[in-house]
C-alpha cells in the first residue's frame, strides 16, 4: 500500500476503493517418474526444484494422450506444465506444434526455448515473418514449431503436403494463452483447429491439445468447443502469489462542459500519462494498459514529457508498444523489455499475453479491457516476484467503468465470464469447408465429423453455388484462387497502409473494417511519438496518405445506422414487453467526425464526411414496449426517442460486463416506432458478419444485464445524463436527444 498512498497524495478524492489481497503460499508435488532427466536437471540448476501441483496434474493428463486445459492465473508456470510433456514428445521422436494469437508471445516463448537443454529439441517460429530459408529448415528439422492460427489457416493446411513430415510425428498440440479465442475469431479458430486434427487423422497422427488460459469461467466446455473434442481441466492453482493491491480509480471533473452542458471529467489517458510517469520517477516498472494505438502514443509521450523535467534519462526509459508496428520495431521493443532497458511502457492490449517481463512492480490499466478475464490476465503482469504488486484500474467517462468503479464487487467478488464463440455459424463455417475441400476431398461423412451437423447441407449449397463441386469421392475446391482467402480469422477484411506524404515512408496500417472510423480524410494518427493528419482516404486501394503536423486534439469518427429484421429465432414474453433474438440486417456510414481537445475531451467542433454506406447482416437482441404503455408515459415524440436512445447507449456500454465482448464489438438502433414491430424497440447487434455470439448471451441473460442497465442509470448523479451513464463515444447522432429519466422508466417496464 506504500505505493498507492504515496500516488494519491493530493489526489485522495480520485482513489474511490482500494482492497488488498493477501500472499499466497504455493504446493510441490514431486516430479512425475516419466519426466525428462534433461528437463528436470535444468529446472534444478534454475532453482526449480519441484513442480507446482497444478503443473503436474495438467502434464500426466498430457502423457496419457488426453486433451487438458490449465486454467490458472498469470506467472502460475503453465509453460513448465506443457514443456513436460513437450519434452517427452519429441525425446520419442514425436513433434509439437505450439499456437499463440501473437507473434511476439510466440517468438518470447522460442527465447525460452532455446535455453532449455533438450538433446531432441529443435525448435523454429513459422509465421508471416518467416522468410523462405526459416521455412524450409523449419519443415525439414523442426521438433517443436510455434506458430499462429494465421499461418496455419493461411500456409500450413493449405500446403500440407510439404509438412507432411512434422504432421505425420505431430504428437502434441499447444494451445497458449486459449482465453483469447472468444466471438467470430474464436469460431474462426476453432474451424482452423479441426481442419488440422482433420489434416493430421489423414496423416495417421493422433495429437493431444494441451490448452493454456487466463481463470474462465468454463474452461473445460470452452476447449471442447474449441477442438470439437471431449477435454480435461485443470483449474486449482498451487502456485505462490504475492501481496496484491487493487485500486480503482476516478478522474476528476473539470470546468469544462460538453456540447450536452454536462461537465466533462479529465480524460483517462491523461491521467494515466500522470501516474505512468510517477510511477516510473518513484523507480516502479509499470505496464500501463489502454484501449487504443493513439492512447499508446499519447499516454508514453505525455509520461515523457513529465518525467524528463525531472530526469532526463528516465524519460528514455517509457516507450510505447502496440499493433501496427513493423516487425523490426515489435522485435526490438520486446528485447528492450526483456533486458530491463524499458522500464515503463504504455501499450495495447498487444502485450497482455504471456510475453515474459519480470519483476514489474505495477500495472495500470486504462479502461474497461473488455472482459474480467482480461483485467485479472493484464494486472497479473505485476507481482512476479516476491514483492508486493500494484493493479490500478482507471475509469474512463463511460457506463460500463463507471459502474465498475462504484460496484468493485463486479471485479473482486465475481467470477471471470464464460467463452462466447459460436463454430457452426454459417457465416463463419462456409469458407472453412471451402477451405477444408481444397485441403483433401471433403464427404459428408468428414463435415459432419470435423465440423458439425449442419455442414453436410451448407457443403452442398456452396456446390450449388459453384464454390464446391460434388463427385462420388466428396466435395472439390475448384476456384484458382486459395480457398484460404475466403475466411479472415479476424474479421478485419482488407488491410490499409498509412503511408507519409512526400517520404513514401510506411507509418503503419490498419484492418480496413475500422478504417472509415480511425483514418478517415481529417483523422489524426499517432506514431511512436509523432503526430500526423490524415489527407487522403484511398478506398479502393486501401492507402491512407498522411503528413506530420502539431495538434492538440483527436479526432472521433461518428456514424448513423438504421436496421431491419430479417428472421425471428426466438421471443418471450418480458416484464410488460417482449425480448427477441434473431437475424438482422444492419446499414451503417461514417457521416462525420469531432475534434476533441485531448487533455480533457472538451467539444471543439464537426466535420462531414462523404464515405459510401457499409452493409452487415448480423445477430441482434431486442426489446419492444407496446404502443399503449409508451402513450401513457408523459412524454412527446422527441422525448420517448431521447429515453430510448439513452436506454440503448448504456445497454451497450454494460453489456460486456457479462458477455465476453468489447463495446466496440457491438452496436445498437433504438426508435420509438420500428416498422418490424410495430412499437418502441431498442436493439443491440453483434458488429460482426453472422454474428458472434454476444447478442445471444444478451438474449439468455437479459434480466441481469438490463437490470444492472436500469440501476447504473438510475444511480449516476447527473441531472440529464453523462458519458458515465447514457453518453456514447460512438453515438452516430452527437448524443442527442437523450433522455434519462425517461430511460429509467422504459426498463422499469420491461422489467416489472
Amino acid at each position: 500500500m506504500a505505493l498507492l498512498d504515496e500516488l494519491s497524495q493530493g489526489r485522495q478524492q480520485r482513489l474511490v476503493h482500494a482492497r488488498v489481497i493477501p500472499a499466497r503460499d504455493g504446493r510441490h508435488l514431486p516430479w512425475p517418474p516419466w519426466v525428462s532427466a534433461e528437463l528436470i536437471a535444468w529446472c534444478t540448476a534454475s532453482g526449480i526444484d519441484a513442480p507446482w501441483g497444478h503443473q503436474v496434474a495438467a502434464a500426466n493428463w498430457a502423457y496419457q494422450g488426453e486433451h487438458v486445459v490449465l486454467a490458472t492465473g498469470t506467472a502460475s508456470g503453465k509453460s513448465l506444465a506443457y514443456a513436460m510433456a513437450a519434452a517427452d514428445v519429441v525425446a520419442g521422436g514425436g513433434t509439437v506444434l505450439y499456437l499463440s494469437p501473437t507473434k511476439a508471445l510466440a517468438h518470447d516463448q522460442l527465447n525460452w526455448l532455446e535455453h532449455l537443454p533438450l538433446t531432441a529439441l529443435r525448435p523454429a517460429a513459422v509465421d508471416g515473418d518467416a522468410d523462405g530459408p526459416a521455412r524450409s529448415w523449419a519443415r525439414a528439422h523442426g521438433t517443436y514449431l510455434l506458430s499462429n492460427p494465421d499461418f496455419l489457416h493461411h500456409s500450413m493446411l493449405a500446403r500440407h503436403q510439404w509438412w507432411a513430415g512434422f504432421l505425420r510425428r505431430l504428437s502434441l498440440i499447444v494451445i497458449d494463452e486459449s482465453h483469447a479465442y472468444r466471438g467470430v475469431f474464436g469460431a474462426h479458430v476453432a474451424l482452423v483447429m479441426r481442419r488440422l486434427l482433420r489434416i493430421c487423422d489423414h496423416y495417421g497422427a493422433h495429437p493431444s491439445v494441451f490448452a493454456c488460459s487466463a481463470s474462465v469461467a468454463n474452461p473445460q466446455e470452452s476447449l471442447q468447443r474449441l477442438i470439437g473434442a471431449p477435454a480435461q481441466a485443470v483449474t486449482a492453482d498451487d502456485s505462490p502469489s504475492p501481496q496484491r493491491t487493487i485500486a480503482f480509480w476516478e478522474p476528476e471533473l473539470t470546468d469544462a462542459i460538453s456540447e450536452l452542458d454536462a461537465p466533462i471529467r479529465r480524460s483517462a489517458t491523461a491521467e494515466c500519462g500522470e501516474l505512468l510517469a510517477d510511477l516510473t520517477l518513484a523507480g516502479a516498472r509499470t505496464l500501463a494498459f489502454v484501449r487504443s494505438r493513439g492512447a499508446a502514443e499519447s499516454v508514453a509521450q505525455m509520461a515523457k514529457d513529465i518525467v524528463a523535467e525531472v530526469d532526463p534519462d528516465a524519460a528514455q526509459t517509457i516507450a510505447a508498444y502496440r499493433g501496427g508496428f513493423l516487425p523490426e520495431e515489435r522485435r526490438a521493443l520486446e528485447e528492450q523489455l526483456r533486458s530491463g532497458t524499458l522500464r515503463s511502457v504504455a501499450t495495447t492490449s498487444a502485450l497482455e499475453l504471456g510475453i515474459d517481463i519480470s519483476t514489474l512492480d505495477a500495472v495500470v490499466c486504462t479502461g474497461w479491457p473488455g472482459t474480467r478475464a482480461s483485467l485479472w490476465q493484464q494486472f497479473g503482469r505485476a507481482g512476479r516476484a516476491d514483492a508486493p504488486a500494484l493493479d490500478i484500474f482507471i475509469a474512463r467517462d463511460e457506463p460500463l467503468d463507471r459502474y465498475v468503479v462504484e460496484h468493485p464487487e463486479t471485479v473482486l467478488d465475481t467470477p471471470v465470464e464464460a467463452q462466447v464463440f459460436n463454430p457452426e455459424n454459417p457465416n463463419v463455417l462456409a469458407p472453412h469447408l471451402c477451405a477444408a475441400a481444397s485441403e483433401l476431398p471433403l464427404t459428408a461423412t468428414d463435415a459432419a465429423r470435423w465440423f458439425c451437423v449442419s455442414a453436410p447441407d451448407i457443403a452442398a449449397h456452396l456446390a450449388e453455388q459453384g464454390l464446391l463441386r460434388a463427385r462420388p469421392t466428396g466435395w472439390y475446391w475448384v476456384q484458382a484462387r486459395p480457398a484460404s482467402e475466403l475466411a479472415d480469422l479476424r474479421g478485419s477484411g482488407s488491410t490499409v497502409q498509412l503511408v507519409e506524404s512526400g517520404t513514401g515512408r510506411l507509418l503503419g496500417t490498419v484492418d480496413g473494417g475500422s478504417a472509415h472510423a480511425q483514418v478517415h480524410d481529417g483523422a489524426i494518427y499517432s506514431h511512436q511519438g509523432s503526430t500526423f493528419i490524415v489527407s487522403e482516404l484511398d478506398v479502393a486501394h486501401d492507402v491512407a496518405i498522411c503528413d506530420s503536423c502539431t495538434v492538440d486534439y483527436y479526432t472521433q469518427a461518428r456514424q448513423q445506422s438504421s436496421i431491419a429484421i430479417t428472421d425471428i429465432a426466438h421471443q418471450v414474453p418480458m416484464g410488460r414487453g417482449h425480448l427477441a433474438t434473431g437475424s438482422v440486417q444492419v446499414s451503417s456510414q461514417v457521416v462525420s467526425f469531432a475534434k476533441r481537445r485531448r487533455m480533457t475531451g472538451e467539444f471543439l467542433g464537426e466535420q462531414a464526411l462523404a464515405l459510401p454506406a457499409q452493409h452487415l447482416q448480423t445477430t441482434a437482441v431486442w426489446w419492444t414496449l407496446p404502443a399503449d404503455l409508451v402513450d401513457a408515459l408523459d412524454c412527446d415524440v422527441e422525448e420517448l426517442g431521447g429515453a430510448a436512445h439513452a436506454a440503448e447507449h448504456a445497454s451497450i456500454g454494460l453489456l460486456p460486463l457479462f458477455a465476453t465482448c468489447d463495446r466496440w464489438d457491438i452496436g445498437g438502433v433504438s426508435t420509438n416506432w420500428h416498422a418490424d414491430t410495430g412499437a418502441l424497440t431498442v436493439f443491440v447487434y453483434d458488429g460482426l458478419a453472422g454474428g458472434a455470439g454476444f447478442a445471444e448471451y444478451g438474449f439468455d441473460h437479459a434480466r441481469t444485464w438490463l437490470g444492472a442497465t436500469a440501476t447504473l442509470i438510475a444511480q449516476c448523479p447527473c441531472a440529464h445524463g453523462c458519458p458515465a451513464c447514457i453518453q456514447s463515444p460512438k453515438c452516430g447522432n452527437g448524443n442527442n436527444p437523450l433522455n434519462k429519466s425517461g430511460a429509467v422508466q422504459l426498463l422499469s417496464l420491461l422489467l416489472d
